[in-house]
C-alpha cells in the first residue's frame, strides 16, 4: 500500500459485521480503519478525521444511516457514504441513494465485495482529488499567465511608442518615463556613449535633482554606471553596499542597465529607489528588454543616417549615369549625321565616276566599283541602326510591361532592314496583350537581338517571324526563327557561352544592331525567365524565351 494509506470510516453497531469490515477485511488490506457504533459518532467522527470513505449500517441507532446522509451534506462535507443493508429494504436504499449514498452492500457479503465496493469509491475519489488539485495548479499557471500577460503587454506598448519615435531626445524620455513607471522608481537617468570620446553623456534625466552638478548633453560620471560599462552585465545593488558611491545620496537602491550593440556599451540606463528595496528580478528582466528595445532604435537610427547618405549617393549616380545616357544618345545623333553626310558624299563621287564618259573601266575596276557601293549601302544602313531605339511607355505601373507593344515596335523597327534584304517579317500576335514584370528596356534590347541575329542569318527570299502566345503555365512564350541555313548540335550548344556565340559563321547580311547571345541570356535570367534554341543544318533557328507573365 501507499505510504499514506486511505482512511476509512465505520460506523456499525453489530459487532460481529463491524469486526468483519474493520479487522478481517480493511485493516488486512491495508487500510487506515476508524470505526463507531451508531450515528451520532459517526457524523462527529467524519467532521474530525475527514476519511476517504464512510462504510454505515442503514439501521443505526440514534441517526440512521439515512439521518447520517442528512447531516454530512448540512455540514457540507463530501464524503462518498457505502451502506450495509440488509435483503428486503431496497426501498430503504433508493430512499438514501436520493439523499446522496454512494454505494451499497446487502449483508451477508464476502470480503472480495466489501473490498470492490470500498476500491470502487476510493478510485473515484482519488480522480475528484487529481481533478481539484489540476484546477488548483491551472489556476496557478492561469495568474502567472496574466502576470506573464501584463508585462508582455506593458513591453509592447512601451517598444510601440520607442519604434515610432524619430526624435532622439523624445525616444530617450519615454524610455525613462516607461521604465521608471513599471519599476516604481523616484529617479533615473539615460547616459550614451559619445563617439569618438567614448564618454558618457546625460541624454536624458528623470527627476533628478537640481543640485546635481549635470546638465543634459555633458559628459557625467554617476559613480556606479562605469562599472556596469566594463562588465556589460546589469547591476542591482541596496543597502550598505550602495553606500560606498555618490549616488546613495539619491537613494538606497539601484538598478544599471546596460544598453548593448554587438556585446559593446553603448548607453547605460540607471533607476533609483529612496527606499532600500531591492528590484525584483521580473522588474530587472523588464527594464533589460526595454534596453534592448532601446538598443534597437538606436540601431536603426544609425542605420536610417547611413541608408539616407547612401540613398544620396545613389541619387548622384542616378542622376549622373543620366547625364551621360543623354551625352550617349546626343553623340550617336551626331554621328549618324555626320555618318549619313560622308555618305551622301561618298555615293555623288561614285555616281561621278560611273557616269563620268570619258573614264573606260575595266571589268575588274567595275567589280571594284559595286563592291564598293554595296559597303556604302551596308554603312548607311549602319548609320539608321544606331539611332537610339525608343520603347513604348506604358501607361500601366512602372514594372509592368506589354510585351505585345514592345513585339510590334520591334518588328516594326525592322522591317526596313528585312525588306532590304528581301526578306518577310512576320509577327504573330495574341488578340488580348500579354503583361510581364521587368525592365521594359531590357525587354526591348532581348528582341533587338534576336530578331537582329535571325535577319542576319536568314537565306535569301527566306522568312523571319516572331510569334507571342501564352501557355496553359501562365507564362509568355516567345519565339524567333528564321528560315536560313540552321546551326549544328556543337555550334547550337555553345551559342550562349561567350559574346561571340551568335557569330559562328559569316553573316549574310546586315540586320540592325543588336546585343550578343550570352547578354540576352543574362537579361532573360535577370527576368526569371529562361532561353534556348532549336535548330538542325538546312531547316532554320527557333530561339524561344519563356518569362512569367502576369
Amino acid at each position: 500500500m501507499a505510504e499514506n494509506p486511505d482512511r476509512i470510516l465505520i460506523a456499525e453497531s453489530d459487532p460481529v459485521i463491524a469486526d468483519f469490515v474493520s479487522r478481517q477485511t480493511l485493516q488486512a488490506a491495508g487500510y487506515q480503519v476508524y470505526q463507531v457504533s451508531d450515528g451520532t459518532a459517526a457524523l462527529s467522527r467524519a467532521v474530525q478525521v475527514m476519511p476517504d470513505v464512510i462504510l454505515a449500517n442503514l439501521e443505526l441507532p440514534g441517526l440512521s444511516g439515512k439521518d447520517l446522509l442528512v447531516g454530512l451534506n448540512s455540514q457540507g462535507v463530501n464524503i462518498p457514504v457505502i451502506l450495509i443493508a440488509r435483503k428486503g429494504t431496497e426501498n430503504e436504499i433508493i430512499q438514501a441513494f436520493r439523499l446522496g449514498a454512494a454505494d451499497y452492500l446487502i449483508w451477508p457479503a464476502r470480503e472480495a465485495e466489501v473490498l470492490s465496493a470500498v476500491e470502487r469509491n476510493l478510485s473515484q475519489v482519488r480522480e475528484r482529488r487529481e481533478r481539484e488539485r489540476l484546477a488548483a495548479q491551472l489556476q496557478q499557471t492561469n495568474q502567472e499567465l496574466q502576470q506573464r500577460i501584463r508585462e508582455l503587454t506593458t513591453i509592447f506598448s512601451i517598444a510601440k511608442a520607442v519604434t515610432s519615435l524619430t526624435d532622439q531626445s523624445a525616444l530617450f524620455e519615454k524610455i525613462l518615463e516607461s521604465v521608471t513607471q513599471i519599476t516604481h522608481a523616484e529617479i533615473g537617468w539615460f547616459l550614451l556613449r559619445e563617439e569618438p570620446s567614448k564618454a558618457f553623456v546625460l541624454v536624458a534625466q528623470h527627476k533628478l535633482p537640481p543640485s546635481m552638478p549635470v546638465r543634459l548633453n555633458q559628459a557625467w560620471d554617476d559613480g556606479i554606471s562605469s562599472l556596469v560599462a566594463m562588465s556589460g552585465e546589469p547591476l542591482s545593488i541596496h543597502g550598505e553596499p550602495l553606500k560606498r558611491f555618490k549616488v546613495s545620496a539619491l537613494g538606497q537602491s539601484a538598478l544599471i542597465v546596460p544598453v548593448k550593440v554587438s556585446k559593446q556599451v553603448i548607453g547605460l540606463l540607471t533607476l533609483i529607489r529612496r527606499k532600500s528595496e531591492p528590484f525584483r528580478e521580473n522588474e530587472q528582466r523588464l527594464v533589460e528588454s526595454i534596453a534592448d528595445f532601446a538598443s534597437i532604435s538606436l540601431v536603426n537610427a544609425r542605420l536610417f543616417r547611413i541608408m539616407e547618405e547612401r540613398a544620396r549617393q545613389q541619387q548622384s549616380l542616378a542622376e549622373n549615369a543620366l547625364t551621360g545616357e543623354k551625352i550617349t544618345i546626343e553623340l550617336l545623333q551626331k554621328i549618324k549625321k555626320e555618318l549619313r553626310r560622308a555618305v551622301e558624299v561618298q555615293y555623288g563621287a561614285l555616281e561621278r565616276l560611273l557616269q563620268d564618259p570619258t573614264i573606260r573601266w575595266s571589268s575588274a575596276q567595275r567589280e571594284n566599283l559595286t563592291m564598293l557601293r554595296q559597303s556604302l549601302d551596308t554603312l548607311n544602313q549602319l548609320s539608321e541602326a544606331i539611332t537610339p531605339i525608343q520603347t513604348p511607355r506604358s501607361q500601366r505601373p512602372a514594372r509592368e510591361v506589354n510585351l505585345t507593344e514592345v513585339v510590334r515596335v520591334t518588328a516594326g523597327h525592322f522591317l526596313p532592314f528585312s525588306q532590304k534584304s528581301n526578306l518577310s517579317l512576320i509577327t504573330d500576335l495574341p488578340p488580348q496583350p500579354i503583361y510581364i514584370s521587368g525592365d521594359e528596356r531590357q525587354i526591348a534590347q532581348i528582341l533587338n537581338g534576336l530578331v537582329s541575329n535571325a535577319i542576319k542569318f536568314c537565306n535569301s527570299g527566306g522568312q523571319v517571324r516572331i510569334k507571342l502566345e501564352k501557355t496553359d503555365g501562365n507564362d509568355a512564350h516567345l519565339i524567333v526563327s528564321d528560315s536560313g541555313a540552321g546551326l549544328d548540335a556543337q555550334i547550337a550548344a555553345r551559342l550562349f557561352e561567350s559574346e561571340a556565340g551568335n557569330e559562328q559563321t559569316q553573316p549574310r547580311r546586315f540586320g540592325g544592331l543588336g546585343v550578343g547571345m550570352k547578354t540576352i541570356k543574362e537579361m532573360v535570367s535577370r527576368h526569371n525567365g529562361k532561353i534556348w534554341v532549336e535548330s538542325k543544318p538546312g531547316q532554320g533557328t527557333q530561339f524561344h524565351v519563356m518569362l512569367p507573365a502576369r
